[in-house]
């Protein structure tokens, strides 16, 4: 079932979310998130951006195949999952986000990220990403520490994305796949 995905200025985006508790079954939900992010043409979705306030984020990067040949498989949930390690090397690159329609802007990460997290028969995994697949993960996870990509721009780029931000939050806006506001 495609789920509408929630945009800025709903108070789920804001709200740090709640571990999942081991056993639940988070399977349909995963489904579903997966057939909303495949309807919305997206690369990641976490539970906040359909209103749950759960540590779980998913990613599907075969969509990129072209442009990034290592994300062709990338496809998995993350449940519970903590960064253990960030690179000290950083990479800018252009973002945008399905919670914020029509927005893009140039976020600072770090290039390589190792994470700590649960699939979704609740094992444990200890994986290393670099490049684009550590930006898709890292986009998601701020999502659960009630963040979004706008929170990471320089002062001068959020006055210049403010109103924007402002439209959305007042449902001055449109997307192209089933949304919230």
């Amino acid at each position: 079932m495609i789920l509408p995905i929630y945009l800025y200025g709903q108070s789920v985006l804001r709200k740090p979310t709640e571990d999942v508790p081991e056993g639940t079954d988070v399977k349909q939900l995963i489904a579903d998130m997966q057939e909303t992010l495949t309807a919305a043409e997206g690369c990641g979705l976490a539970a906040p951006q359909v209103g749950k306030s759960m540590r779980l984020f998913i990613v599907d990067g075969s969509e990129l195949g072209e442009d990034y040949p290592d994300c062709v498989d990338f496809k998995q949930a993350f449940i519970n999952p903590e960064i253990i390690e960030a690179s000290d090397e950083t990479v800018s690159y252009s973002e945008g986000c399905l919670s914020l329609p029509g927005i893009s802007e140039n976020v600072v990460r770090p290039k390589t990220i190792t994470i700590r997290y649960q699939d979704a028969d609740f094992n444990w995994h200890e994986d290393t990403f670099t490049d684009f697949k550590a930006r898709i993960v890292q986009h998601e996870y701020d999502h659960l520490e009630a963040h979004v990509f706008t929170d990471r721009i320089s002062p001068i780029r959020k006055q210049f994305v403010k109103g924007k931000l402002t439209n959305i939050a007042k449902g001055k806006t449109v997307a192209r796949y089933k949304y919230r506001n």
